[in-house]
C-alpha cells in the first residue's frame, strides 16, 4: 500500500471504527418497556458495571430503586433509563458532582430544562474535542501499525 493510501485508511479507521454505535445500543438509552423488573445482578450485567456501582449511585441519591417485599432492589424501567444515562455519562468522563447537580435539576419541581440543556451542550463540546484528539491518536496508531505490517523500507 502506498504511504498516502495507508494514511487515508488509518484516518478512515479512526473516524469510522469497526463495530461503531449500533441502533440496539441507542435503543437502550430510551428503554420504555415498563415491564422491566430486574434484580441488581441482572441490572449490573446489562449495564456492564459492578453491583457496588449501582449501590453507590443509589446511596448518593443519583437513582431511586424500588424494593420488593423482602427488601431486595427491583430495577424498574425508570431506574434502568436513569442508570443507562448515568453510566454513559460517567464513561464519557462527566464528574459525579456534575451528575449530582444534573439529577437534582431533573428531580426538581421547577422548570430546569434550559440549565440541564446547557450542561449537556457543554459536555457534548468537551466530548467532541476529546473524540477529535482520540481519533487523531488512533489514526497515528493505525498508520504506524500499517507501516510495520508492510515491512521495513530501504
Amino acid at each position: 500500500m502506498e504511504p498516502d493510501e495507508t494514511l487515508r485508511e488509518a484516518l478512515r479507521l479512526a473516524v469510522d471504527p469497526p463495530g461503531g454505535v449500533s441502533v440496539e445500543a441507542l435503543r437502550e438509552l430510551a428503554r420504555d418497556d415498563d415491564s422491566t423488573d430486574w434484580d441488581i445482578a441482572t441490572t449490573a450485567a446489562h449495564l456492564g458495571v459492578n453491583p457496588h456501582t449501582l449501590r453507590y449511585y443509589e446511596r448518593i441519591g443519583l437513582v431511586r430503586v424500588p424494593r420488593d417485599g423482602a427488601g431486595r432492589r427491583r430495577y424498574d424501567a425508570a431506574a434502568i433509563r436513569r442508570l443507562v444515562f448515568l453510566v454513559r455519562m460517567r464513561t464519557s468522563g462527566m464528574p459525579i458532582s456534575d451528575l449530582r447537580h444534573y439529577v437534582d435539576l431533573a428531580d426538581a419541581d421547577r422548570d430546569t430544562v434550559s440549565e440541564r440543556m446547557d450542561m449537556l451542550l457543554e459536555h457534548r463540546d468537551t466530548l467532541r474535542t476529546q473524540i477529535a484528539q482520540l481519533q487523531l491518536a488512533l489514526a497515528a496508531t493505525e498508520y504506524k501499525i500499517a507501516t510495520y505490517q508492510e515491512g521495513p523500507r530501504p
